[in-house]
């Protein structure tokens, strides 16, 4: 830390007008929309893309890979951003983005979704945690529970406009162009923050930790790997990926301990709000994936409802989201940090509760309200940790700051979509495994109507049993989430913290 303190900072920004700052905030937020969208508008739109390519048991991945390559990206990201400039690092980033988003639109197998989605992951990575950077850097922290409010509420507004936007285009045009929509999007965002974003990079010799990239990418994988497939992985090979992935972490932490300046900077760890403000982030994203991912699958699979239907009913997660995200900012501001993310807390133990009790005879409306309370949770945690965590540390270490908040946030996420979906494959195999190969058919309305009445009635109430346990896990992480907001210190809020440099 001395280190750092002493050392010269990589970037200088310049003093924003307020006029170009606000340009900068627009360009910021096309940018983190662009990224958000994708995951919502392709949780609408999976079903219809497993009826078209098949692999239902890969179904998860498509999620997972994203998330997992966006995780071991953010750090590389974040330093990098230190080391060459904001502006740089957000043009390689979206642009990787935006080519792989195109590449998706052409896949013509599951596996080859798979690889392109890693790819974009890997864009995605150094789009949301730069743009996050950015606005810190460019206001204060009092402004910035305003700012990250509405930053925080455009995953609110994506998760509203990409299961409609998803469902329409499943319907009326290809499923395709759930990848290509977004690319006007990321072009004017890369525009605007080439004109309007100004830094002073003064370059200073500095190392990346590509092996710590590589050994953290590796033990991960291998551990989601082995969540996700240990239902058809023998037991000599699921216990050699265990292992395998535990000592790859083990030397992980070896090694981020021994050099001088690691990916993941473990002092900042020592920080209480860091620390709080990112598990408990983690867990929530955990959570969210458990309602983006397969909550559609349920309305469509358990219930038999349109893409529409399943568009709309997670659309209430991102209305209350994106209201959540503005009003907690502000009531930050005059209450705490700890206040808005305990009240995050105890509605995603709500939410998570209508979820359990949900039945395919209750219908798309319990399934609606249950993602309403869910979203105001969301709102209310993410707004408080990522403003809390910007404010805990100075200029020079809110890259890094940022990026480990980032992080957890997307290795929950793909812990979560691994671990949903392991729960989900599990459970169509141990109570119907004759019939794992025909998940495919319930989710494609032409080969559901042709399934045998029996034969639909096994699945249907098969996949709501697996659902049904998906959700109580995320109760228990729901429950988590609580617990770690109410360790966040009791009287610390924006106001009156000074911009750090």
């Amino acid at each position: 830390m001395a280190d750092d303190e002493t050392s010269t900072a990589a970037i200088v920004a310049e003093p924003v007008p307020d006029a170009r700052r606000t340009l900068v905030l627009c360009a910021c937020l096309m940018g983190t929309f662009m990224a958000a969208v994708e995951s919502t508008i392709v949780a609408t739109a999976m079903p219809t893309i497993i009826a078209d390519l098949r692999g239902f048991n890969l179904f998860s991945w498509v999620f997972t890979v994203y998330l997992l390559s966006q995780a071991v990206s953010i750090p590389i990201y974040g330093r990098l951003a230190d080391l060459y400039g904001r502006k740089r690092m957000f043009f390689v980033g979206a642009g990787l983005f935006m080519a792989s988003s195109a590449m998706c639109g052409l896949s013509t197998s599951m596996v080859q979704l798979i690889i392109f989605r890693a790819l974009q992951g890997f864009g995605g990575g150094g789009v949301q945690p730069v743009a996050m950077t950015i606005l810190g850097d460019i206001y204060t922290p009092a402004e910035r529970a305003r700012v990250q409010g509405i930053v925080s509420s455009v995953f609110g507004v994506s998760a509203v406009v990409g299961p409609s936007l998803g469902a329409f285009l499943v319907e009326h045009v290809n499923w395709e162009f759930v990848f290509w929509v977004n690319l006007p999007v990321g072009a004017a965002a890369i525009s605007m923050i080439g004109i309007f974003l100004r830094e002073d990079v003064q370059p200073r010799a500095r190392r990346i930790d590509w092996l710590g990239s590589l050994l953290m990418m590796i033990s991960i994988s291998a551990l989601l790997l082995a969540l996700v497939q240990q239902a058809t992985l023998s037991r000599p090979a699921l216990l050699g990926l265990i292992a395998f992935g535990v000592l790859t972490l083990g030397a992980l932490t070896w090694h981020e301990r021994t050099i001088k300046e690691p990916m993941l900077p473990l002092e900042l760890w020592r920080h209480r709000v860091i620390a709080v403000g990112s598990l408990g982030g983690g867990t929530a994203a955990a959570v969210m994936m458990g309602v983006s991912a397969f909550l559609p699958t349920y309305v469509q699979g358990a219930m038999g409802e349109s893409p529409t239907i399943a568009g709309l009913v997670l659309g209430m997660m991102s209305v209350t989201w994106a209201l959540a995200s503005i009003y907690g900012g502000r009531l930050m501001v005059r209450t705490s940090y700890r206040l808005v993310a305990v009240l995050g807390g105890v509605s995603l133990v709500a939410g998570c509760l209508l979820l359990v009790t949900l039945t395919p005879e209750r219908g798309p409306l319990w399934a609606s309200v249950g993602s309403l309370v869910i979203g105001i949770g969301m709102g209310c945690c993410n707004t408080a940790y990522i403003v809390a965590i910007q404010a805990a540390v100075p200029w020079h270490q809110r890259g890094a700051a940022t990026s480990s908040c980032m992080f957890l946030r997307f290795v929950g996420q793909s812990v979560g979509a691994a671990s949903f979906g392991a729960v989900l494959n599990l459970t169509l195999l141990r109570r119907a495994p004759d019939l794992a190969g025909m998940a495919d058919h319930l989710l494609d309305p032409a080969h559901r109507g042709e399934l045998a009445p029996d034969v639909l009635r096994r699945l249907t109430d098969t996949i709501a049993a697996g659902l049904h346990n998906d959700y109580l896990l995320a109760c228990g992480l729901a429950a988590v989430t609580l617990a770690l907001s109410g360790l966040l210190p009791a009287r610390l809020s924006p106001k009156g913290q000074p911009l750090r440099r």
